[in-house]
């Protein structure tokens, strides 16, 4: 590892007991805080973060969040009407920014929501945890609120797989880690460089461009370390992390669109065969399906006409 980077893992990662409820009160002073849910069929999870969230940092004399919106992009369950249920704002996807029609993917989903928030700090939390803390939200929150050079924060959790400790995050280990070492190794000790749960200033959000799609988390970290610099970037442990794992063939597809990811920003070319064929038996034997891979990204959100006119407003 960079000696640099060694330096940063003990300057810029922290725990979330590090900065109690009272101290992240006083540090607060009118900053703006959004919580930004992306959910696809998240009924059985949605509404227990949701509430957790409203009972535990939106509530009291000093709340730590001032805004929660669940960006529900095309669920056939009651993800939507769950989370309304629970205290939070619900928004489709397709209703935000109409004039430009909507691709499927999480990256889409984070992009737009810049659109229907307003909070200074904007923390992204994924749909499906569960034993959800609100530690994933206030330690992550807590650095961008007591450190002002600090832009980007990610947690950092354990990822157990059923009962295996330390086996979930496949793709981070079998491809995110190893690109990130080889090509980027100032990102080298993010511990959770794919993970769903981190906080951005939104004036850093605004001028990064969003993949559409799984290659989001890997393209905005990638881009905060060239926009501005490894010091603004932090990491803090919340603990565990439970949710519902993707099978085989779905993390091979997530696979092949953070590969995209990382050669966009490598090259900048084109992929010449952007697909990924898999195999899955059927009555006649293998049977091949092939996938299209995420080759779309959304610009810097400041780039878009009615985002300017919102601020300005």
């Amino acid at each position: 590892m960079l000696e640099e980077v060694e330096r940063w893992l003990a300057r810029r990662s922290w725990s979330a007991a590090d900065r109690p409820p009272g101290l992240l009160a006083a540090a607060k002073q009118g900053t703006q805080v959004s919580v930004v849910l992306p959910a696809l069929n998240e009924a059985a999870t949605v509404g227990r973060i949701v509430s957790v969230i409203r009972r535990e940092l939106m509530s009291g004399p000093a709340p730590l969040v001032d805004e929660l919106v669940v960006i529900d992009s095309g669920s056939t369950d009651r993800t939507g009407e769950v989370a309304a249920a629970a205290g939070a704002r619900v928004v489709h996807r397709d209703d935000i920014l109409p004039r430009l029609p909507a691709v499927p993917g999480k990256g889409e989903v984070l992009w737009r929501s810049l659109l229907v928030t307003s909070g200074d700090i904007v923390c992204f939390v994924d749909a499906d945890l569960k034993d959800f803390s609100a530690d994933f939200v206030s330690g992550i929150v807590g650095p961008l609120l007591t450190e002002p050079d600090v832009l980007f924060v990610k947690a950092m959790y354990d990822r157990p797989l059923g009962d295996e400790p330390g086996q979930g995050g496949r793709v981070t280990e079998l491809v995110a880690r190893p690109l990130l070492n080889l090509h980027w190794p100032l990102l080298a000790g993010f511990v959770q460089p794919l993970g769903g749960e981190y906080a951005v200033r939104r004036s850093l959000l605004e001028r990064l461009p969003f993949p559409v799609g799984y290659g989001v988390e890997l393209g905005l970290l990638v881009d905060a370390l060239h926009t501005v610099g490894l010091d603004a970037l932090g990491q803090v442990d919340v603990g565990v992390r439970r949710h519902r794992h993707q099978d085989g063939q779905a993390l091979g597809r997530m696979a092949a669109a953070i590969y995209r990811t990382a050669q966009l920003r490598l090259s900048r070319g084109h992929l010449v065969r952007p697909v990924l064929t898999q195999f899955e038996r059927g009555a006649g034997g293998f049977e091949p399906r092939t996938h299209a891979v995420d080759t779309e990204e959304r610009p810097p959100m400041r780039e878009i006409a009615e985002y300017a006119e919102r601020r300005a407003a």
